[in-house]
């Protein structure tokens, strides 16, 4: 992995002047994952959704290299064909260079309405990498609920009330899935620990066939939190077991980070605005549910990777 001094020298294929939120976890992280290509040049597709919206607005764009927006459920498919037009072309010798190709798609584009096609992207082996931004809602559209989002975490579609307090499912454990695919490379990141994240993306971009990346992505607008605690928040969800930080290489489970003392998952809650009613004395009984799903979560990773408590 090249060093900071020689990240920051490199160009930015994600241009400043964008219209995502301040504080968006999303252009933190696809930053991150666009340095680990260095010098080699990139094509990459968007699903709808907050990152394709804010970087597109017509006439502008924030993309400064090759870019394709697509509807919301099929970015696997496309970069999959693209990246198929390209081995064939360079077969035949009409490109010389080599190109990588990435995807990028929100939670709702990956885990719920996209999951087909990037299952089927997977499966047929295509020589791509695919990062979920994962901020656990729908957010370009309302913020509703989607797989990816946490019990308990209030939305517009599982708000918090005196009936229901908030989502009443656990989120779907995509990673895992992906795993299961037999796919070369599987990894779950936070931009908080950005040269975990950059070297995992780097793995993801050298493999030969398919790669997956899940990278939990902060969201002031939809959580809803302080635009400067970002980074803060990604890193609370690190510490607290929240969000565990591990890959798969060839069905081999490793953790890349393992907390030295666990943070009460409390500390990463309070911060949220979705789960402030989580605290009060009714919601009792959900909050230790969760908190007993996050640790069933964390002892079922660490019997995969064959590490201790």
């Amino acid at each position: 992995m090249a060093t900071l001094r020689e990240l920051t020298a490199l160009p930015e294929a994600l241009s400043p002047g964008h219209r995502l939120c301040a504080g968006c976890g999303a252009s933190i992280i696809v930053r991150q994952v666009l340095k680990a290509a260095g010098n080699t040049p990139v094509v990459v597709a968007c699903a709808t959704g907050c990152l394709e919206v804010t970087t597109t607005i017509y006439p502008y764009t924030a993309w400064r290299c090759s870019f394709i927006h697509n509807a919301f459920e099929n970015v696997a498919a496309t970069i999959g064909g693209v990246e198929t037009a390209y081995r064939v072309l360079k077969k035949k010798g009409k490109i010389k260079e080599d190109i990588k190709f990435i995807a990028f798609g929100g939670d709702g584009g990956t885990f719920d309405i996209g999951f087909q096609s990037l299952s089927g992207t997977m499966e047929r082996g295509h020589n791509i990498l695919y990062v979920c931004y994962d901020n656990e809602a729908y957010m370009n559209t309302g913020i509703q609920r989607s797989s990816a989002t946490p019990k308990g975490a209030s939305t517009t579609t599982s708000p918090a009330g005196k009936v229901v307090p908030g989502k009443p499912e656990h989120r779907k454990d995509l990673t895992a899935i992906m795993a299961a695919h037999n796919i070369p490379y599987v990894a779950q990141a936070s931009p908080s620990h950005w040269r975990d994240l950059i070297r995992k993306a780097e793995n993801g971009l050298s493999v030969d066939g398919p790669a997956f990346l899940n990278v939990l992505s902060p969201c002031p607008r939809g959580w809803p939190s302080e635009t400067d605690k970002t980074i803060e928040i990604a890193r609370l969800a690190v510490e607290t077991n929240y969000w565990p930080l591990f890959e798969v290489e060839d069905g081999k489970w490793r953790l890349t980070y393992k907390p030295r003392k666990k943070v009460p998952l409390e500390d990463w809650l309070r911060m949220q605005g979705r789960f402030r009613h989580l605290f009060k004395p009714e919601n009792a009984a959900v909050l230790e549910e969760l908190k007993a799903f996050v640790d069933a979560q964390w002892r079922a990773l660490l019997e995969r990777c064959g590490e201790q408590e």
